[in-house]
């Protein structure tokens, strides 16, 4: 929800100064270009790997959200094939480390999306922590 400052308010202040400082980056469309490239390139070199069920699983995500590689134990993955409780039960052992690669993954970018903007100048980007979920 979208909650508006009361004059004279901090948040008000910072928004002006947010403001005053994308107009000015508007004015220099290459440094915004090169910011892009720059954030673009990181997303490509960022990768965090989630886990669950004590290392049993293991997922890989890159920054640009892709999963790139799935460990399974091989224990567990004997058990996931002798019934549906068993496969079930490793479901939800993958869907979680899935889900704590994606959310590390997500703080990654956030943090290279808040020092991209400072690079250029700006203050950190309000809502942010709503980026990717």
């Amino acid at each position: 929800p979208l909650s508006l400052p009361t004059p004279h308010s901090p948040q008000m202040f910072d928004q002006l100064k947010t403001m005053g400082a994308l107009a000015g980056l508007l004015k220099n469309k290459d440094k915004i270009q090169e910011a892009i490239h720059r954030f673009q390139e990181s997303l490509e070199g960022m990768s965090a790997t989630g886990s669950a069920g004590s290392g049993a699983v293991k997922v890989t995500v890159t920054g640009k959200m892709k999963i790139t590689r799935i460990q399974i134990d091989p224990t567990l993955a004997a058990a996931m094939g002798k019934d549906a409780a068993s496969r079930s039960a490793g479901e939800s052992l993958i869907t979680e480390a899935a889900n704590d690669a994606m959310q590390t993954v997500q703080g990654m970018v956030r943090s290279e999306a808040n020092r991209q903007a400072q690079a250029l100048g700006l203050p950190e980007l309000p809502g942010l922590e709503n980026l990717l979920g």
